[in-house]
């Protein structure tokens, strides 16, 4: 079934037309990225020449997906907005809150009726508002949304910082908070920061032990998790052509670890294949009719140095397997390098337990070419040595995968088959283990391994790498086993070497559904009546932010001096807490728990100045809120980092918190901070940071005057009565200044 195949014919009828507009306006050939981003301006007609990384402009996306952790305050917002459908497709995935415990014969039901309220509400509000809803169980919102929604030259946001997993498919796809998504469905202009553009020139072709996701995870070793920040990521070359259209969107997926806006690949047979098997070949035939609009010109191409702001080369055919990790995704190693790594780091050498799944790595291709290693235990008389869990990307995925004897192959080894679902990528791992606290090490196929993420065990050693990878170190139980060159003994005593893996890009007999999981909405879904519980604890209507008063923010107290990371994760912590999504108030309870207080380096430890003592972050800062008084929270580099979660914003903004002073912001971050009406700060001279005291009082002059590309004053004032004032930058544009005034961006 192809959705929305009206909105797709037009597109397409007119798409072409539009890039050679845009291509004059110009006055310059165009990269794909400029292509999909200039033929997506909300007023076309204009078409002024933005200069990137500094502009900011104003696009039409052509649909928005959310997944059911976020999309519950993003639906609560929207049911403020007064419409009565939204003004774009839109689709709500239910893949977050299903917790990975047993296996998905028990974790399905048990999700269903733990959940059942939000799971009710998010498809009333479907209903009411022409939304389509996909069940749980139905598949990861990524996965699902290639398989259905994705189109090449196509430009969409998703309230999920792993939206650009849609540039698999040639599509601008951007990750943002649920203010931003709101902005979309009621079709208003949609703002972002005209992005940077890193051309990735790809040589050659992958082979042997090599996979789509080595490419990822060694340009995320070259970039760090802040080098793509505000910056687009464009592939280009020969090497694209080799890729499956599952293997670009892994690469794309994981683009968000670099910090990029987003991710694309050219247009090519790869992509028309996928949708051909995907049952959208209208959709193919469409898309290479105008071919040459979606990849760059060639002249772009030819000189890619004039067009793009940065280039890296990376050759396949000489790629070796990478491991990134632990803690952060950008701690990049070869295989070759990784086992004396794990040997001078001091790092838990007995590999615990393999995870293959995520949105990242749930495709058909990854499955095969994992089950191939998994026959190979038996075919080598082998034996596990760890245990290993499977998390499907898509019902989909598993019924195709079950036909053609993938998942019996992983049961044949003891692989606990999950729901098609999260899981443990986003926290929500039920795991068994001798003690919940014990230094360990894990091997994943996921986008992120901070500390704590998966099981919430702090001193878990979470390396990300290819399904392959992680299939071969499940059953060699050992970080230091590269299957590249390393034999393991058999059950008969003999030295036996893993095979390459091998597996299919799509199935050959074509892909197989049960039942897909999505429910349609009703044609007129006006009538249909959304009730929340004013008792429940799961859902909470909103109230607006109040307006800024007018005045300077005066000695205001220190809520937390961050150090070092402090992720999305760190500022609202998922697993347990996801059930709160939906409740503002409850949901605060966890603000900045997980952050590193500076002067301690303790978390969820701070002082309220109020009464000398030590308290939790929520607790202290809903002691200042109490009294009517607003505080500001420090932090060191790309504050924010991570999930594109708008609690993280909401929260301390439901908590009187006023000002975030950093040293550097995440994208989306730093956009979810504005739509809510705070003020995201950088410290001009980053040395200053080291000036704020656990005591001071702070203030922060000039919002009277408050201008574009003018620094706010800010002053601490210490116990001792000394002070010191230096000035903060930041990225505040005219229309942001009004949110800010406003109180939040949707009192507008």
């Amino acid at each position: 079934m192809v959705y929305d195949i009206d909105m797709l014919r037009t597109f397409y009828a007119s798409y072409a037309k539009r890039v050679k507009a845009a291509q004059q306006a110009s006055g310059k050939p165009l990269t794909l990225a400029e292509k999909i981003l200039y033929t997506h301006l909300y007023h076309p007609e204009i078409q002024p020449r933005f200069r990137r990384g500094e502009d900011y402009a104003t696009f039409r996306p052509d649909r928005v997906a959310m997944q059911d952790a976020t999309a519950q305050m993003a639906l609560l917002q929207f049911m403020n907005a007064g419409k009565e459908t939204t003004a774009v497709p839109a689709t709500v995935h239910c893949d977050h809150l299903i917790q990975a415990y047993k296996g998905v014969q028990t974790d399905l039901p048990a999700a269903c009726q733990v959940n059942r309220e939000v799971y009710d509400f998010l498809q009333s509000v479907s209903a009411k508002y022409g939304i389509g809803f996909w069940k749980p169980g139905a598949g990861i919102i990524h996965q699902v949304v290639l398989e259905n929604y994705a189109f090449p030259g196509g430009m969409m946001v998703g309230t999920d910082s792993h939206t650009p997993n849609a540039g698999g498919l040639g599509m601008i796809a951007i990750g943002v908070g649920g203010a931003d998504a709101v902005d979309v469905m009621t079709g208003m202009e949609w703002e972002l920061k005209m992005p940077r553009l890193i051309g990735v020139h790809l040589k050659g072709s992958l082979n042997g032990w090599a996979a789509p996701k080595d490419v990822i995870l060694k340009l995320a070793g070259i970039l760090t998790v802040k080098g793509a920040t505000n910056a687009i990521i464009e592939y280009f070359g020969e090497g694209t052509a080799s890729i499956s259209a599952t293997g670009k969107a892994t690469i794309c997926n994981m683009g968000a670890e670099v910090g990029a806006t987003t991710s694309i690949f050219p247009y090519d047979e790869q992509m028309n294949a996928y949708l051909c098997a995907t049952g959208r070949e209208e959709i193919a035939r469409l898309a290479s009719a105008c071919a040459d609009c979606l990849q760059a010109d060639p002249e772009v191409l030819a000189q890619p140095e004039k067009y793009y702001d940065r280039i890296i080369e990376i050759d396949l055919s000489a790629l070796e397997p990478y491991i990134n990790g632990p803690f952060t995704p950008d701690a990049a190693c070869p295989i070759s390098d990784f086992a004396e790594k794990v040997k001078a780091n001091g790092y838990p050498r007995r590999m615990e337990v393999g995870l293959i799944g995520s949105c990242t790595n749930s495709s058909y291709q990854d499955l095969s070419r994992a089950a191939s290693l998994a026959r190979q235990v038996k075919e080598k008389a082998l034996k596990m040595a760890s245990p290993l869990i499977i998390n499907p990307g898509s019902e989909q995925i598993y019924c195709t995968a079950r036909r053609d004897g993938m998942i019996s192959a992983f049961e044949a080894v003891g692989g606990t088959i999950m729901t098609n679902a999260c899981g443990p990528c986003i926290g929500q791992w039920k795991r068994v283990t001798d003690d919940p606290n014990r230094a360990n090490s894990i091997v994943t196929s996921f986008n992120r391994n901070f500390a704590k993420r998966a099981d919430g065990n702090p001193n878990t050693h979470a390396f990300v790498a290819s399904p392959e990878l992680a299939m071969a170190l499940t059953i060699a139980g050992d970080l230091c086993f590269n299957p590249l060159t390393d034999t393991l003994t058999n059950e008969k005593g003999e030295q036996v070497k893993l095979d390459a893996p091998a597996g299919e890009t799509l199935p050959r007999n074509g892909f197989t559904v049960d039942d897909n999981g999505y429910i349609a909405p009703p044609a007129d879904g006006k009538s249909i009546e959304v009730s929340i519980h004013p008792d429940s604890e799961r859902l909470q209507k909103l109230e607006p932010f109040a307006p800024w008063d007018g005045n300077d923010l005066i000695d205001m107290p220190l809520l937390i001096k961050t150090k070092g990371k402090c992720t999305t994760d760190h500022i609202s912590m998922a697993g347990p807490w996801l059930r709160f999504r939906g409740h503002l108030e409850n949901i605060s309870n966890n603000l900045l728990m997980g952050a590193v207080n500076a002067f301690n380096g303790k978390t969820n430890w701070v002082l309220n100045t109020l009464t000398g003592e030590y308290e939790a972050v929520s607790a202290v800062a809903k002691s200042y809120k109490a009294k009517g008084i607003p505080s500001i929270v420090v932090a060191e580099e790309n504050y924010g980092e991570g999930s594109s979660r708008e609690h993280a914003a909401m929260e301390p903004r439901f908590l009187n918190v006023r000002v975030v002073l950093a040293k550097s912001f995440a994208r989306i971050h730093e956009t979810n901070l504005k739509k809510q009406g705070m003020l995201a700060l950088t410290f001009i001279h980053k040395d200053d940071y080291d000036k704020v005291q656990e005591n001071d009082r702070i203030s922060v002059f000039g919002l009277r005057e408050f201008t574009p590309g003018k620094p706010l004053q800010i002053k601490l004032r210490h116990a001792d009565g000394s002070e010191d004032t230096f000035e903060a930058a930041h990225t505040y544009n005219e229309m942001q200044i009004k949110w800010f005034k406003a109180g939040a961006a949707l009192n507008l």
